[in-house]
């Protein structure tokens, strides 16, 4: 099939967001389809080859960016991109916005929208409804059973679940990993000397640093455990700069900051650590601002599974859908005293460290990106 891609993510750039809708090109291109994503026109237009490198892809679509007013809030590219997909002979609209989704069901696509958090204010719940509403072939993914729920609550609309496309339903299809990328890596004092950073035991963190993604925890953490390396790998520029000062004023030399790597590398990174951490608050911001600590399914939770290293995790009951104490340990959000006592006890524990990390690589299998892909497209292609 032709399949017209569209979001609102700027590409490329740092966001989870964009690497998120790269990896779904991906896997659909690797199912054999056409695809072109298109996107507001923020940045200048790049070559397949860039986006490629910048997100550490073996495979990226045509890139097509179009006009866009944020004070019209997308109204405009929505209808622009409606346009483009017709130019490019679309047999189906693939989307990340609702309002893209119901207009391309009213000019007669066939359209699958994805979900990844819940509708704000009533004109969020309003286009959601109308997607549901409009005749049409449509499918709607969500990675979470918490989002499903939800999204319910906020738009007072059942939505349909089970499987099968006749019943237009909403199936969870949570993120995934590509397995390739971790494939022959090193054990964690390789990838340090590879890396060219300190030996001895190391808690690491892959991902940005928005409010509730653990930094402080991070920061109290390291002051707690001087004896113990931590890696932090990630953030926008400002906020690495600021955490580097906070750092070099509490005189913490435990502390690494590489600020961004490009996807492709983190695998190395992630393999550098003893334990991986996901030190999430109960409120957590996206980068719209939005909190998304209810309904949170990241990315790096998969790449840390595939990455065979022990994880230790804030206990957010949504991560319990992909997570149990086979193949992950849990801590309360933001206590630093259990969190100290729990990795404490991980490193000193070498066989349950590596029983945790084994389980959790086999237990990530069946979250490749493709797989994810074909079963999205069960029913359409």
């Amino acid at each position: 099939m032709r399949i017209a891609a569209i979001t609102n993510s700027r590409l490329p750039s740092l966001t989870a967001n964009s690497i998120q809708a790269m990896e779904v090109c991906q896997a659909l291109m690797r199912l054999g389809h056409e695809v072109r994503i298109f996107a507001p026109r923020e940045t200048d237009a790049v070559s397949p080859d860039v986006l490629r490198e910048h997100y550490g892809l073996h495979l990226s679509p045509d890139l097509e960016l179009l006009p866009s007013i944020r004070q019209l809030k997308r109204l405009d590219f929505i209808l622009h991109a409606q346009d483009a997909a017709r130019r490019f002979k679309a047999d189906l609209i693939y989307t990340w916005l609702p309002q893209s989704a119901a207009v391309g069901l009213w000019r007669g696509y066939r359209v699958i929208l994805e979900m990844h958090a819940g509708v704000t204010g009533h004109l969020g719940a309003w286009w959601l409804r109308r997607f549901w509403k409009a005749r049409g072939r449509k499918r709607m993914t969500v990675t979470t059973q918490a989002l499903r729920k939800a999204l319910e609550r906020s738009t007072g609309f059942i939505i349909p679940e089970g499987g099968g496309f006749e019943k237009q339903a909403a199936i969870v299809a949570p993120n995934g990993v590509d397995l390739e990328r971790y494939e022959n890596l090193p054990d964690p004092g390789r990838a340090r000397r590879q890396l060219n950073l300190k030996d001895g035991l190391t808690l690491g963190f892959t991902g940005h640093i928005y409010p509730g993604r653990g930094a402080d925890l991070l920061f109290d953490l390291a002051r707690q455990m001087p004896q113990v390396n931590f890696l932090w790998v990630g953030g926008t520029p400002e906020l690495v700069s600021y955490w580097r000062a906070r750092l070099s004023d509490a005189r913490l030399t435990n502390v690494t900051i590489t600020g961004f790597i490009e996807h492709g590398r983190i695998p190395l990174y992630q393999a550098a650590a003893d334990i991986l951490l996901m030190p999430y608050g109960r409120s957590i911001s996206a980068s719209s601002g939005q909190d998304i600590a209810e309904v949170i399914n990241p990315m790096k939770m998969f790449e840390y599974m595939a990455s065979a290293r022990a994880i230790a995790s804030a206990d957010l009951p949504v991560i319990r859908e992909v997570l149990n104490e086979k193949n992950a340990v849990f801590c309360e959000p933001g206590n630093v005293n259990e969190w100290t006592s729990v990795i404490e006890s991980l490193l000193a524990d070498e066989k349950r460290r590596t029983a945790l990390a084994a389980q959790a690589r086999k237990d990530v299998e069946r979250y490749t990106w493709t797989e994810r892909a074909r079963r999205i497209l069960d029913g359409f292609a």
